[in-house]
């Protein structure tokens, strides 16, 4: 069965579940992002400043979610902004959902 665009290994593993409109706008979001980025890799400050704004929102589109950080610092890397890492990102957080440390 899937819900929302989630694989059904997800949902029936307890995964998270988006909305469809969660789900279109973070790829959205994202591939707006890797693109814009893509052709101003030469002028890193403005990358810089468009990655931040792509993590907030994608903080709030999606919630909370430890994959977004390692997706900043790696869109940070001067060059490596070429690689679609907010599709990666968002792509990896859709389909296993976020990497959370078990606390019981």
């Amino acid at each position: 069965m899937e819900h929302a665009g989630v694989s059904s290994g997800a949902a029936a593993s307890g995964g998270l579940r988006f909305s469809k409109w969660q789900i279109v706008l973070a790829i959205a979001i994202a591939g707006a992002s890797d693109a814009l980025c893509a052709f101003l890799v030469f002028a890193p400050p403005v990358v810089w400043g468009i990655d931040v704004l792509t993590a907030v929102l994608l903080f709030a589109v999606l919630g909370w979610h430890w994959l977004l950080l390692p997706g900043l610092v790696m869109e940070a890397i001067p060059g490596l902004g070429v690689i679609p890492f907010w599709l990666l990102v968002v792509g990896a957080i859709l389909l296993w959902g976020t990497a959370r440390p078990k606390l019981r």
